[in-house]
């Protein structure tokens, strides 16, 4: 999941690898930086998924409501709205829709998360992305029953059309629930 178009900016990465614990220079300090190899600050490793916080569609983070709540006086929290889950028709209730009905009530979960870094992302890019579907494939779980995983590969792009980052996402959805007993 990524917006389309993701302008790095010194201050993501500063509060990105800040949210992470990590505090080498690199990702903050342009004098450092400078005199490292890369010759710039650059952007921690899995920085480019937060782009999906600028993304207004995106399924994980609570919908502001329309009328917003900045400067209306109000506690901001009264202005989330929950959305409810979605039926078995309509996907798996993460904002992302399989377009299948899944049988049995089973459910779906993130399993794996990979990225090629091709160079670093650096301040000043402007990453363009790209998605498309990779692999699938199908187990059969003990209690799970048929587990099919599914690949998404999203490709970052910076302004000037180079690769930079390659990101692979494997979701799994279970045929049903499994007991908790």
């Amino acid at each position: 999941m990524a917006v389309d178009k993701f302008s790095i900016e010194a201050s993501h990465i500063m509060m990105f690898a800040r949210s992470i614990g990590d505090d080498n220079q690199i990702y903050y300090d342009a004098e450092y930086a400078g005199n490292a190899e890369p010759g710039a600050i650059i952007a921690p490793p899995t920085f480019v998924q937060a782009s999906a916080q600028f993304d207004p569609n995106y399924g994980l983070r609570p919908r502001m409501d329309g009328i917003g709540w900045m400067g209306s006086g109000s506690n901001p929290t009264s202005a989330i709205r929950r959305e409810e889950p979605k039926s078995e028709e309509s996907g798996s209730g993460n904002g992302e829709s399989t377009g299948q009905r899944r049988g049995g009530g089973g459910g779906g979960l993130h399993a794996e998360q990979r990225y090629v870094y091709h160079r670093h992302p650096k301040v000043g890019d402007v990453l363009t992305t790209s998605s498309r579907p990779g692999e699938s494939w199908e187990r059969v779980g003990r209690r799970s029953g048929k587990l099919v995983f599914r690949e998404s590969i999203t490709e970052y792009r910076d302004q000037n059309g180079e690769l930079v980052v390659t990101a692979t996402s494997v979701g799994v959805s279970t045929e049903r629930p499994v007991d908790q007993s």
